[in-house]
């Protein structure tokens, strides 16, 4: 059966401060799910965990109890709201989040490529060949940590955010095929999610090679056996315009079936 998306498991509210949009409500967020026919969703605000050193000046100020003030989230019957958060990995591999809180978190998102956060994430003027490079050690990196992976997704891994000034798909060219299909295996064999992130899909007026280097990506993961889930990684209410159905159209692409869908809520 086509993959159907119904789902959204990386979403931010008003509380993450790279919204801070006081429309970007759990409720204003429920009822456009209910508006889109999305049946499951996930609120998934950025987070590192107070007792985990080293954070930057932007995770400072979102700790647990920041992120928690959404709760309760509203409820519905035709829409089940979970609570998970998106958490980070600094230069050092530090992982931002504390095994009790992970038993807490509903569903867990690492970013891997948020390779903007300069001095914190990768040395300040590093070279696209650095970049590279840093994509695949800080995936394996992830791979090789002792986590709960069946509540794990991998997010948005051919964003923008990879290189500065739009070059972010010359370092997806630079990726190895034997690089790719080493990670996409280890992340089938771990049971990870890998994220289908709307922006990572917004081609615009990006160079045409774009589009081919993040297709090719995904190609290798569903190739390797790996599973899906739909990502928004909306900050606005704006943002769900049209994500669902441009990301309806990438899982045609790439030919996935309900087989291939990841499913951390059953």
């Amino acid at each position: 059966m086509r993959y159907l998306v119904d789902h959204d498991y990386h979403i931010h509210s008003e509380l993450s401060l790279c919204s801070n949009d006081p429309e970007e409500t759990p409720a204003h967020i429920l009822e456009i799910a209910k508006e889109k026919g999305i049946k499951k969703l996930c609120l998934t605000d950025h987070y590192w965990d107070e007792n985990v050193p080293g954070a930057s000046d932007f995770y400072k100020k979102q700790d647990y109890a920041h992120i928690a003030a959404a709760l309760p989230l509203p409820q519905d019957p035709e829409v089940e709201f979970h609570f998970g958060c998106e958490t980070d990995l600094d230069k050092h591999m530090t992982l931002g989040i504390t095994k009790p809180l992970m038993d807490k978190m509903e569903f867990i998102i690492i970013p891997t490529t948020h390779l903007h956060m300069k001095d914190f994430t990768i040395r300040r003027d590093a070279t696209l060949e650095e970049r590279a490079a840093a994509w695949v050690s800080r995936f394996r990196g992830v791979l090789d940590m002792d986590l709960p992976f069946h509540k794990i997704g991998i997010a948005h891994l051919a964003c923008s955010l990879i290189a500065p000034n739009g070059e972010y798909y010359k370092v997806l060219e630079m990726l190895k095929d034997e690089e790719l299909s080493e990670l996409f295996e280890k992340s089938a064999e771990r049971g990870v999610g890998i994220e289908l992130n709307s922006d990572d899909f917004y081609f615009g007026n990006k160079p045409e090679e774009t589009k081919e280097a993040t297709f090719r990506v995904f190609r290798a993961a569903k190739k390797a056996g790996c599973l899906f889930y739909i990502g928004s990684d909306a900050h606005h209410p704006a943002a769900f315009k049209n994500c669902y159905h441009r990301l309806q159209e990438v899982a045609d692409q790439l030919g996935l079936t309900e087989d291939d869908k990841f499913r951390p809520f059953g």
